[in-house]
């Protein structure tokens, strides 16, 4: 029976109607209809470790601007291996403060792979064969604000170093208000015979454009604020802006060219404890950062000057083409594909540590549907102006989440404009789903991850040719074989000597010569020049290679094979 553990914890109420539920307990199975606060994350964390202790180990990787730690929590069967000995997956969200369902897959990755260790075979597998790690929070100090404090759906993205946006001397002094204290920041609308918008004849909440000769009923004023700092404007200066996955070193280019790079590469501190965290984990061959809106899978380049081996996208498609299967209506794509950037997560991982990197943007809010025969969340489709997708979506908050996606506009004495409206989609909606949608999202794209864990490289090594050439000279033929997709090292890695390579190497005997077997029919094999008992290679996925060695005498030699992201292996044969 699988223990379960019950921490106590006073949980701070959400900003939103659809939060009423969420107080209590925090058990292990966790839950996942519902969203976990920044403390509760790490409660969470500390009950599955305290529940798997012999399976686990938490840890801090570092410290936040606002001096919160960033916890990862690591997965490993000790019995059956030593973490690094076996290729790592690395996960992790919420890098972008406000993306906080990119937090829930990685809560559920792990508490998936725990729960159901030793019952369900292929997740038994992956514990046993792989190291798994995860951070299911990087930006900790924006999850912590987008709960605790008033926001938009888009807002309290940006690591918290204070930036001056508007150029008057004085740092994030003037962020939106919630004037109507209901824990959202929504809209400012201005009733106004000149103005560019009218109401939409089906539905009053709704503002659309006018024609050139039509009278206007109102103005959009933007967020709901007021003028904090005396300078004329609303809303101009708000927390940051670093963005994190603009930050890193590989390909960073300044704020000139890429917004929100901060002042130089790693001047995020979060981010250089995780870079230098990763690094001491060179076994790490897979790595998924989770974001929250769209629906796609994202693989390097993150932009069309830049190119990898294709031997690198046949190893991606393995695991984005069978991902595209498992999420339905998601795309698979290189991220210039969709606009390009500059000092990104997966370029770091990919071309400094030799990781496959996947970005998983997570909910589509085409799924957010109100009519029949609905298309699979995703599907293109006409579905006419953005009037009526607007239409349809008011029509799910009112009728499938009872209007707590939604707020109503109601009338409000501001010290600027006078009476206007405040209303809108609160924080905890747009680019979020609403909880009863979460169990699904979260199972699907953690089991994404778990396809890739599946495929980490598995090698066998076999001697499967020993004879005697002449008198005291041995002929040893040694074959690598990968059963699974992913190779064991890129291609990258190899061309560019990111890393060491695999070795494979003979001991016991004297080593004559020795390479790759490139026609083993007809004999043709590339002798390597110097020290011939030890060969650098790498084993494609689902491929092999195979290495001839001349061994002079008789003896009993070990044949080895080394990798940083595969398992070790040795064997020996008597000649």
């Amino acid at each position: 029976m699988k223990p379960t553990i019950v921490f106590i914890l006073l949980f701070a109420s959400f900003s939103t109607a659809f939060s009423a539920g969420n107080k209590g307990k925090i058990e292990v199975p966790l839950r996942f209809d519902r969203y976990y606060n920044y403390n509760e994350v790490i409660t969470a964390l500390q009950v599955l470790h305290e529940a798997y202790p012999d399976l686990t180990k938490l840890e801090v990787v570092g410290k936040s601007e606002e001096n919160r730690d960033i916890y990862a929590l690591t997965i490993n069967n000790q019995k059956t291996g030593e973490e690094q000995s076996k290729p790592g997956v690395y996960v992790d969200g919420n890098i972008h403060g406000n993306e906080v369902q990119a937090g829930e897959v990685c809560l559920y990755y792990a508490n998936m792979l725990l729960t159901k260790y030793g019952e369900n075979e292929k997740i038994t597998q992956v514990v046993d064969n792989n190291a798994h790690y995860i951070i299911p929070v990087v930006n900790v100090d924006g999850r912590y604000h987008f709960f605790e404090d008033a926001h938009t759906p888009s807002s309290s993205r940006s690591i918290r170093v204070p930036k001056d946006d508007d150029g008057d001397g004085l740092f994030d002094e003037d962020s939106p208000d919630d004037l109507d204290g209901d824990g959202s920041i929504t809209q400012m609308r201005i009733k106004d015979p000149f103005g560019n918008y009218k109401v939409d004849p089906e539905d009053e909440r709704i503002l659309v454009r006018t024609k050139p000769h039509e009278k206007g009923e109102y103005t959009l004023l933007g967020y709901e604020g007021i003028d904090n700092d005396g300078d004329g404007k609303l809303n101009e200066d708000a927390e940051g802006y670093l963005d994190p996955n603009r930050n890193w070193g590989f390909n960073w280019q300044p704020p000139y060219v890429q917004r929100g790079a901060g002042n130089f590469p790693f001047s995020g501190v979060g981010l250089k404890a995780v870079n230098e965290w990763i690094g001491k984990r060179p076994n790490i061959i897979i790595g998924f950062a989770f974001h929250n809106s769209g629906g796609m899978w994202l693989r390097v380049p993150a932009e069309e000057s830049t190119s990898i081996p294709q031997e690198d996208v046949a190893a991606y498609d393995v695991i984005g083409k069978n991902a595209l299967k498992i999420t339905p209506g998601y795309v698979y794509m290189p991220s210039y594909q969709l606009y390009p950037t500059y000092g990104d997560f997966d370029g770091q991982l990919y071309f400094v540590f030799g990781i496959f990197a996947f970005t998983g943007e997570l909910f589509q809010r085409e799924s957010e549907t109100y009519r029949e025969n609905a298309n699979k969340p995703g599907q293109q489709e006409d579905r006419g102006d953005n009037t009526e997708r607007n239409r349809e979506q008011l029509q799910f908050n009112d009728n499938v989440t009872q209007g707590e996606l939604y707020k109503k506009w109601e009338k409000y004495n501001h010290p600027v404009y006078g009476e206007v409206e405040i209303g809108g989609w609160v924080k905890m909606s747009s680019r979020l789903p609403h909880p009863f949608m979460l169990p699904e999202l979260v199972h699907r794209n953690a089991s994404v991850v778990l396809l890739a864990a599946a495929n980490t490289p598995e090698i066998s090594m076999e001697i499967f040719d020993v004879k005697e050439v002449e008198n005291n000279l041995h002929q040893v033929r040694v074959r690598l074989k990968n059963k699974n997709g992913l190779p064991s090292m890129s291609k990258e890695s190899v061309n560019k000597n990111i890393h060491r390579q695999d070795i494979l190497k003979i001991s016991g005997g004297k080593v004559v010569a020795g390479g790759k077997i490139n026609d083993i029919r007809l004999n043709k094999v590339d002798y390597k020049e110097k020290k011939p008992e030890v060969q650098f290679l790498s084993v494609p996925g689902y491929g092999n290679v195979e290495y001839q060695f001349l061994i002079e005498g008789k003896s009993e030699i070990t044949v080895e094979y080394e990798s940083l992201k595969a398992k070790n292996l040795k064997t020996s044969v008597k000649l």
